[in-house]
């Protein structure tokens, strides 16, 4: 038994997981979201370790770190709107699917259609919360707004609230490309 080639897209239940480069705009869009994936990620295991640490020193030392609700809490936020570009890039954005898998199954032209649909709703979403959310960034670094206690623990929250926008708006370029030209047929054929 050959092993599967990593260069070509992976086949889950007779569906392709679209590569990232097939041109170049799904290259540098693939990329950065790759990019901000790895990040989100790293984030992860540093904030398990964060939490793991707080722990050990809550229970065994009786001295806490300071501030590590405060940065979980908003870590976790971060975390997913750096990774949600990736995941609809991949084509692994979590869904309650039972209904789409049936049209898809009858008809799959009809299947790439609704597919294609709900990657411009998702467009339509992110590019709202981006716009929702500029003026509250933007607000944020001009008063120097911070989360957690003044003397004790501070930090910053524009760069969250960047994230957020930022994310927002890879995640709407995302979803606009897969409508776009990633959504092939659920067989992996092209009618």
């Amino acid at each position: 038994m050959s092993e599967p080639n990593i260069m070509e897209p992976q086949q889950a239940e007779g569906e392709i997981i679209p590569a990232f480069a097939e041109a170049p705009v799904g290259f540098v869009l693939g990329t950065v979201t790759a990019v901000l994936s790895s990040v989100g990620t790293l984030w992860i295991g540093f904030l398990m370790a964060l939490i793991v640490a707080d722990v050990i020193g809550r229970n065994f030392f009786n001295a806490p770190i300071t501030g590590v609700a405060e940065v979980a809490g908003h870590s976790v936020v971060a975390i997913v709107f750096l990774q949600t570009a990736a995941a609809i890039m991949q084509g692994r954005l979590t869904r309650a699917d039972f209904l789409f898998r049936r049209i898809a199954d009858r008809s799959p032209r009809s299947g790439a259609a609704l597919e294609s649909l709900f990657c411009l709703v998702g467009t339509l979403v992110f590019g709202l919360v981006a716009y929702a959310s500029w003026d509250k960034m933007v607000a944020a670094f001009m008063r120097s707004e911070f989360f957690g206690v003044q003397g004790v623990f501070t930090v910053p929250t524009w760069p969250f609230r960047a994230i957020i926008v930022g994310g927002s708006i890879i995640a709407a370029l995302a979803a606009l490309y897969r409508a776009i030209h990633r959504n092939p047929l659920p067989t992996g054929q092209v009618e």
